[in-house]
């Protein structure tokens, strides 16, 4: 059985943030959705596998208050640390495998790049979207980025899952409404293309409208 919490230490022991395939210089497509959620600036965002990404730099930047980074990996959460410097204090830091996640309150969006895609096991998957709906609010947004059907198999050693929207709305049920997906291309930091497709959904639990 897969050691996750040993198999991304070593990853982000062994490369540097920006030499990992899923590094972004600007996260500009998940910066456009969170934009357009239209949420206050000092309401909860969780990035989920966030590690090292440099999101949450933006999201500071364009003012939001109220910021939280969850991630598997002590190495990563150090990196990003280090790099925001001072202002690292004011970010929620949570190390937890997110099948294993106990929020301590409600988010307003949860954000996550390549995280669920990692996700083989049902039982795995069936825990994401368990903590998922305990941690996002009614009304909240649900922003995913995976690997596209016909994208990658593998990443980083081990096999991932690809989606469209009709396969990760089986996964998520019906109380997540599908607003938007979008397609992209991420050019990695040795160059190759892998297809990536991001998704918006809205929880709709509790608030009538399922």
């Amino acid at each position: 059985m897969l050691d996750r919490k040993n198999h991304w230490q070593n990853v982000y022991q062994e490369k540097a943030p920006l030499a990992v395939s899923w590094y972004q210089e600007d996260p500009k497509l998940s910066l456009d959705l969170i934009r357009r959620t239209q949420i206050a600036r000092d309401e909860g965002i969780i990035d989920v596998g966030g590690g090292a990404s440099v999101l949450v730099d933006y999201l500071q930047k364009e003012g939001f208050t109220n910021l939280s980074v969850l991630d598997i990996s002590e190495n990563a959460l150090d990196s990003a640390k280090k790099r925001l410097g001072n202002s690292a204090k004011s970010i929620e830091w949570f190390e937890a495998d997110i099948t294993q996640f106990q929020p301590p309150h409600q988010f307003s969006l949860w954000h996550d790049r390549a995280v669920f895609h990692f996700l083989t096991e049902q039982s795995d998957r069936e825990r994401y979207v368990n903590t998922l709906k305990q941690s996002l609010r009614s009304g909240g947004h649900f922003i995913i980025a995976a690997f596209a059907i016909g994208g990658a198999k593998k990443c980083s050693g081990l096999e991932i899952v690809q989606y469209d929207s009709n396969k990760l709305s089986k996964e998520l049920g019906a109380d997540f409404e599908l607003i938007e997906s979008i397609n992209e291309i991420h050019i990695t930091p040795s160059n190759q293309e892998q297809k990536f497709e991001y998704f918006h959904f809205i929880n709709r639990m509790n608030d009538g409208s399922t």
